[in-house]
């Protein structure tokens, strides 16, 4: 690994993870699409390029925006329900997705779009100034700003804050080391779960990412969630959600929570039409029967479906409509009022939940010490 170094701007600091070849290009070593750079040239992801013999991380310091959340939205739903979470994202992306919910962030080339500008520090202080529970690095995928992410994390844990990754998680495995030793959570987006759907439909491939599901739940003590946005016609047949769910099943453990979401048309898939509620009720279903104990549905109003209830006897233990907290029957430690038993995930003293909203904030008027 080459050219590691603390940052000394706000932007086009030294980027981590890449090595020079032979034939005079460099190599960025962060994901497995291994890019080869010309000078001046940049990456897929359109943020880490190379300037004379090294390599930038072009968006270091740079947001296209802040805002307090509730965690669920993340989603998360077994990490310290009902509080706020400061959220951030910067431009860009690894991947390739015809179907990019988040496209006109992730799939911009326009620096001019990051407004927002905030050193690790900075962030950490607002975040807990507005006390928030955590910081999210989200809306694009944190994995290519990784080194932003890693000083931010490191900041917020200086601060008592906890750490969230929402990633698709095509990250090489040294990076994702690094990475991941300062998140204590991450919603991994799991897009399908055939090799044709990766290849076609986002450019990348089905094994890195399960490689990082497995990496994430044996290997470390991050908390995990994974997300499965259902698009019809694509990826949400019997057969293939039954893979999926088994899979999760067998080789993560029937306590990780796994999230079907609903696909609105947007970006290069406008013409298809959105999920139906039955097709995320039908996915929920063949999930539970699977085995697996958190099951949710998400982008549509479903309360059976975002609730928790206990695998041991049927408790509603979390009731939720959208993204609002109705009632809550845990204890501290995460078990259940009735039964008594532990809810796999991060769990407290719950006194009363976030909401619904969503917070803008502007780092510049209230960041402090």
């Amino acid at each position: 690994m080459e050219g590691i170094g603390g940052p000394d701007a706000l932007n086009g600091v030294p980027a981590r993870y890449w090595h020079r070849l032979d034939d005079g290009r460099i190599q960025c070593d962060l994901c497995p699409r291994d890019c080869r750079l010309h000078a001046g040239q940049r990456g897929a992801c359109f943020v880490r390029q190379r300037v004379g013999d090294g390599l930038v991380l072009t968006t270091y310091g740079r947001s296209s925006g802040f805002c307090i959340d509730p965690i669920e939205k993340k989603p998360l739903n077994h990490f310290h329900p009902g509080s706020s979470v400061f959220s951030f994202g910067t431009a860009g992306c690894n991947l390739a997705c015809k179907f990019c919910q988040n496209w006109d962030i992730s799939k911009s080339r326009d620096m001019d779009r990051l407004m927002d500008a905030a050193a690790p520090d900075e962030i950490a202080a607002t975040a807990a100034a507005h006390r928030c529970r955590s910081v999210a690095f989200t809306y694009n995928d944190p994995v290519i700003f990784a080194e932003y992410a890693i000083d931010t994390a490191v900041a917020c844990h200086a601060r008592g804050l906890a750490t969230v990754a929402v990633t698709a998680g095509y990250i090489s495995p040294a990076p994702r080391r690094d990475f991941f030793a300062v998140m204590d959570a991450a919603n991994v987006d799991l897009k399908a779960f055939t090799d044709d759907f990766y290849v076609h439909q986002t450019g990348a491939r089905l094994a890195p990412v399960l490689d990082t599901l497995l990496y994430l739940r044996h290997e470390t003590d991050v908390w995990v969630e994974i997300t499965t946005l259902l698009i019809p016609g694509l990826n949400d047949s019997d057969a293939e959600l039954s893979a999926l769910s088994r899979w999760v099943a067998d080789e993560l453990g029937t306590d990780v929570p796994l999230h079907f979401t609903a696909f609105h048309p947007d970006y290069k898939l406008d013409t298809l039409p959105p999920t139906p509620p039955a097709t995320l009720r039908r996915a929920r279903r063949i999930a539970l029967d699977a085995g697996l104990a958190y099951v949710y549905t998400g982008n549509v109003r479903d309360i059976e479906g975002a609730s928790t209830r206990c695998p041991a006897c049927g408790q509603t233990l979390i009731e939720r409509d959208g993204y609002r907290i109705l009632a809550y029957r845990l204890d501290a430690h995460g078990a259940c009022t009735a039964c008594g038993h532990v809810i796999a995930g991060h769990f407290g003293d719950f006194t009363g939940a976030f909401g619904p909203r969503r917070v803008p904030v502007h780092i510049h008027r209230h960041a402090g010490p």
